[in-house]
């Protein structure tokens, strides 16, 4: 029979395998909730059945998926917070007039006509063309007529 590293020692060795990846200049590989349940399963099937593994080896690692399903959710809801909180700046920017940098050597100014959302990212429309959020370089209210 084979012998199968525990999925501790596997995800261990994969930080640190990213780790040198991401130092030596190559893309970081990191192991995902699937890899992990690959891992525990096949951890599961190859194991000794006169050496079963410790109740409290298995608990270990079910913590650790807990805290992977955890660190997922957040990491969505912190993202969905983002976009909400950039929609709640440029629906700020309505009616007020910017300066943008366009590109290196452009700049653009007028009034934020509308904000779109393009992918998820909010645009503000000025002179009917939608700008990034980050181009903007100032903001000043717009005159009354």
């Amino acid at each position: 029979m084979s012998y199968i590293p525990s999925v501790s020692s596997a995800a261990n060795s994969a930080a640190a395998t990213a780790a040198t990846d991401t130092i030596a200049g190559s893309a970081a590989q990191v192991l995902s909730q699937n890899d992990f349940l690959k891992l525990l399963v096949a951890q599961m099937t190859s194991q000794d059945p006169m050496n079963p593994q410790s109740d409290t080896q298995m608990a270990a690692q079910m913590a650790q998926f807990t805290a992977l399903q955890q660190s997922n959710t957040m990491s969505s809801n912190i993202a969905a917070m983002l976009t909400q909180q950039q929609v709640s700046q440029a629906n700020g920017m309505l009616g007020r007039t910017v300066t943008l940098q366009v590109d290196a050597n452009t700049l653009a100014s007028g009034v934020v006509q509308a904000v779109q959302l393009l992918g998820g990212t909010p645009k503000i429309v000025v002179n009917n063309t939608p700008y990034d959020l980050n181009q903007v370089l100032t903001l000043t209210p717009t005159p009354a007529p």
